[in-house]
């Protein structure tokens, strides 16, 4: 079951957009629920995405489903949803996989940009941060790391503008998608260590106390 915010009793929930919802937030958020998943366990937030133009219904692309299963990760139950105002309320955190996606949100729902970036500026300003902590309730956790994230961006870290967009591969041959696949898992793996910290190590066998 997925972690219950303790300031508020809602799960918390990090939520991708892109345009369709049928090519990057699919897989972004099948590869950062498999990161979060295999650091946090139960524990882990919820995933979810949406698209601003969202092929209602539709599943993602079978070039999408297919780089992810190259990369380990099943993403073949996939069903595309427009995205809608309940969807970034219900989200402790937005990442946008353009600044076009990222400013959409932010525009309809001023209240809420505190909480929208794209998934580079996001992964840039955590990892200008101190490290993040690995104690704690992880749902408290984002929250409290989403919001440093957002003060040191409204101090005037600006990161690298010039690059914070996730091409979209739709309409591409299979080896744009798998190109693109192995970018978002690179930047949902470097997300979630910025977020949650490193992972826990396994300690080997007879190894303790060393």
């Amino acid at each position: 079951m997925p972690v219950l915010d303790s300031a508020t009793g809602s799960m918390a929930l990090v939520l991708f957009v892109c345009t369709g919802n049928v090519c990057r937030s699919p897989l972004a958020e099948g590869f950062l629920e498999a990161v979060l998943r295999a650091r946090l366990g139960q524990a882990a937030p919820s995933v979810a995405s949406a698209g601003t133009v969202g092929w209602e219904g539709s599943g993602a692309m079978p070039e999408a489903v297919a780089a992810a299963a190259d990369r380990g990760v099943d993403i073949a139950g996939h069903s595309a949803r427009r995205l809608l105002t309940a969807h970034v309320e219900e989200a402790d955190l937005v990442l946008g996989m353009t600044a076009e996606h990222r400013e959409t949100v932010a525009r309809a729902m001023p209240e809420t940009a505190g909480r929208v970036f794209t998934l580079k500026e996001l992964v840039r300003l955590v990892e200008a941060l101190p490290p993040a902590t690995t104690a704690g309730d992880p749902g408290t956790r984002l929250a409290a790391r989403v919001a440093e994230a957002d003060e040191l961006r409204r101090s005037g870290f600006e990161g690298n503008p010039n690059d914070e967009d996730i091409v979209d591969p739709l309409g591409q041959p299979l080896e744009s998608f798998r190109a693109i696949a192995w970018e978002l898992e690179e930047w949902c793996d470097r997300l979630a260590e910025g977020l949650f910290g490193w992972a826990p190590a396994r300690v080997a066998a007879g190894t303790e106390g060393e």
